[in-house]
This record gives structure tokens, sequence and C-alpha cells, in this order.
């Protein structure tokens, strides 16, 4: 996952020297081409169904019950996602909400301590893919970890019907506060058929995304 973070910072925003006299035309990647999803009710929906898999739902909820925050998986996940050609740029960033809402809500229902950015106490800037979060967007994420309260909006009466019918995986999770002896789960490896997400071998560009609008000053991986 460290390295998957290092190709953001370097690489997202900027054109690799040279990239497009190398790419071949015939067969570009599929972050090249037109996205599969173009809104956010499309790209909810796709990506609800992603982290309630099975074997992605009991990663992500080992991980989030072993204390890696909401934004590290939220983060890849979308990384992940864009490469393989699901969203734009621009819907990459505006799902990073919706999303964090999602697992804070699956998290929610197995009464699991959740950690939002790497140091929720702290008032930081969060920053995705060169972007800072807006402090208020933070904010409400961890106002909705801590009082067990999902925004209305974010979950669909279909997903809030889901997620009581999710299979009750409380005795895979570690006990908390008592030692795993199991090893590091890996920070959302979640390709599409679940397995480890293979990194492209060239990192791709981002378009340039729209400014950022300015935030109110001082309030928050």
């Amino acid at each position: 996952m460290q390295k998957e973070f290092e190709i953001i910072q370097a690489n997202m925003g900027r054109a690799i020297p040279g990239q497009s006299l190398t790419n071949d035309p015939d067969n570009p990647a599929p972050y090249e081409q037109a996205p599969k999803f173009n809104t956010v009710d499309e790209a909810s929906k796709y990506l609800w169904d992603f982290i309630t898999e099975e074997r992605k739902y009991v990663s992500i909820m080992k991980g989030i019950n072993k204390g890696i925050p909401v934004m590290d998986f939220v983060k890849v996940i979308l990384f992940n996602e864009f490469v393989n050609g699901s969203f734009n740029p621009d819907l990459m960033m505006m799902m990073a909400e919706p999303l964090a809402f999602m697992i804070i809500a699956l998290a929610e229902r197995l009464d699991l301590d959740i950690q939002v950015t790497d140091n929720d106490d702290v008032d930081e800037e969060e920053e995705m893919f060169g972007t800072t979060v807006e402090k208020k967007q933070l904010s409400e994420l961890k106002e909705a970890a801590k009082s067990s309260r999902i925004p209305e909006g974010y979950l669909t009466q279909e997903m809030e019907e889901e997620i009581r019918n999710l299979p009750d995986v409380s005795s895979l999770l570690s006990p908390q506060g008592e030692p795993v002896d199991e090893g590091p789960v890996e920070k959302v490896s979640l390709d599409q058929e679940g397995t480890q997400a293979q990194q492209p071998s060239a990192p791709p560009p981002q378009p340039e995304l729209p400014p950022q609008q300015p935030t109110e000053p001082e309030v928050q991986r």
C-alpha cells in the first residue's frame, strides 16, 4: 500500500515525461478511456456493492478493527478504481465523502471503534491526491464515527436494508485490545476479484483538477 501512495504523491497531477510518445494509441490504458461511471448515483451503487462483497467486507472491517483509518481505505479504493477506468479524476474526488460514510456505517453496525484519519484528536489537514480535504467534511465524518449517525442522503433505503442483512462477521474480528496473531491486514489490496490489485506498469497521469474552493479557516489519513 505504501508503494501505491508513493505513486499517487509522485505522479497524480503531473504528466509523465515522454508518455504521449510511448503510449500505444491502439491499446490505451483503462484510465485513458471513457470512464465506466459518470454520476455520483452510479458510482455510489458500484462502490457499495464493491465494499459489501463478502471477502472485501471482512477485509475492510478487520482493518478498521485494527485501527486503520477510514480515509486510508477511501484513498486506495478510489485510486485503484481510477486506474481501472471506473471514474475520471473529478468523480473520484467527489466520491471520497460518500465512500467514507459507507465504510463508517458498516463499521458502526459491528460496534467497532472507528478512526477516520491518522489522528482524529488533532485538527490537521488531510490530503487526497494532492488536494486538501475540506475541514468541514472531515469534521462531519468524525462526528458520524463518534455519534453513530450517518447524515441523510449518503445511504439509500436499499443500502440500509442491505446493512441489516449482511452476515455477522464479529467472530472473524480479533477482540479489541487483544494481540492479533494473524499478521497485518493488507490495506485494501482490493481488486475486482478480491485479490491483490496489481500496480500499473506506468503510473497514470491525472488530468488537472478544478481549482479547490476556499475552505473555512481552521476546522480538517
